[in-house]
């Protein structure tokens, strides 16, 4: 495809109108101010008038076959909410519920620009079918809860990993990918956590954990494991030996910082959830400072209502403004990087997010013509202050349309949301 004459947000995420890029081979491979000699070579030319084009926004933080529990655990803290609401529904899930629950979250990631993910949940099989048929990126976790204190290779995990390890892990062109996954402390234990960081260190694979998400969490940690917080605490299991993603990381203290600072750990925010919860804010502008990357998460439906990173933007940036009493913390052009290049570099893809030429072509396509937009005397600032998930047009994953004016070319939408609405009503019959 060749975007003719639209206007994009670079490298460095500032705004250039009326440019040309060409995709050819899932790749970006010309950027100019005039069309390419060979453009006719690209296939279709994509008409730019009143569109934005810019890197594809990269999830760091989801559960995604909890589309269908939207709704279900409102107004309630999270030991309720998991304990009274979520765990029971859960455990009625067949794999079938979670392929499609799973499915209609990557059209709804797709529908709103996102082209990957880093995902949490149980039945890795589904889940990679379902990533698979949709088309979109996956840094995908199947989840340790580990109640009991024994090696983590008794664990049926263990074997289970192996074999997804083998089957999945870099398939479809590297879209799949497999990483470790501890859900918490809380739900764990020592010899187990350190079994299965010591299983992603010699696989060589990324790890995702939930850390520090609320006060009383940390508090119980602190009087399980003689004081030590979850960060310290995974820390001295080896769990931050190998990239790791951890999720909120809300209640920490300068101590915990400076370990995620010299672990290299990447922090997924997840401002929405955290503050519909009511579990506090994390200290992201003290983590930026500090030389930490800090990516942007939506968590699941449960917790947020919805897949849209355009709407965490617009709530991180207006966060971090009102709790600091700083209106000039945290750029537009900082949101936009750790919602995209920063959320792909926390899942080890260093040649995506960024539009410029040699990377991947995962992209999205802005519509700048509402009135939302208008006028355009900042454009940086109108995608994260102005700009709607529905402005969204068209999103592409490694240089393939995966969505387009209203349809996915890869999933029948309507089969996908009448298949959630069926499982949903089965679950809660029963509850």
């Amino acid at each position: 495809m060749l975007f003719a004459d639209i206007d994009i947000l670079d490298e460095q995420m500032n705004y250039v109108p009326h440019c040309w890029v060409g995709v050819r081979d899932g790749r970006i491979d010309y950027i100019g101010d005039t069309a390419p000699a060979d453009a006719s070579a690209y296939g279709e030319s994509y008409d730019g008038s009143g569109r934005l084009l810019m890197s594809g926004f990269f999830n760091a933080h989801a559960h995604a076959p909890m589309t269908l529990l939207r709704g279900w655990g409102e107004a309630l803290p999270l030991d309720r909410w998991l304990n009274e609401r979520i765990f029971p529904f859960e455990a009625q899930l067949t794999a079938d519920d979670i392929y499609w629950g799973t499915l209609l979250a990557c059209a709804e990631m797709l529908r709103y620009g996102t082209v990957s993910f880093s995902d949490m949940y149980y039945s890795a099989d589904a889940r990679f079918r379902a990533c698979k048929d949709a088309g979109i990126k996956i840094n995908l976790g199947e989840t340790l809860v580990a109640p009991d204190e024994k090696p983590y290779s008794e664990y049926p995990l263990c074997a289970l990993n192996q074999r997804l390890l083998k089957e999945y892990h870099g398939s479809c062109d590297g879209r799949l990918l497999l990483d470790f996954n501890i859900h918490a402390e809380y739900t764990t234990n020592p010899t187990t956590v350190q079994g299965i960081a010591q299983a992603a260190a010699d696989e060589g694979v990324r790890m995702q954990v939930h850390v520090s998400e609320t006060k009383a969490e940390v508090e119980q940690c602190r009087e399980r494991h003689q004081g030590m917080s979850p960060v310290v605490y995974l820390n001295s299991l080896g769990v931050f030996d190998v990239p790791t993603t951890a999720a909120h990381c809300v209640w920490v203290d300068q101590d915990d910082i400076a370990i995620l600072r010299d672990k290299k750990v990447f922090v997924a925010h997840n401002p929405v959830s955290n503050m519909k919860l009511g579990s506090g804010f994390a200290p992201v502008k003290d983590m930026i400072d500090q030389g930490i990357c800090v990516s942007l998460g939506t968590d699941g439906t449960a917790s947020n209502n919805n897949l849209d990173m355009m709407q965490d933007m617009y709530v991180m940036a207006l966060l971090h403004k009102g709790t600091s009493l700083d209106p000039t913390v945290l750029t537009p052009q900082q949101i936009l990087t750790i919602a995209t290049r920063n959320g792909a570099l926390s899942q080890g893809r260093d040649d995506t997010g960024v539009l410029k030429v040699g990377a991947k072509a995962d992209l999205c396509v802005l519509d700048t013509t509402g009135a939302s937009w208008t006028p355009m005397t900042n454009p940086v600032a109108n995608v994260v202050y102005a700009g709607h998930g529905d402005d969204v047009c068209l999103t592409m994953v490694d240089g393939i349309v995966r969505y387009r004016d209203g349809s996915w070319p890869s999933i029948d939408i309507d089969q996908a949301k009448a298949h959630v609405v069926a499982a949903a009503q089965r679950i809660i019959a029963t509850l």
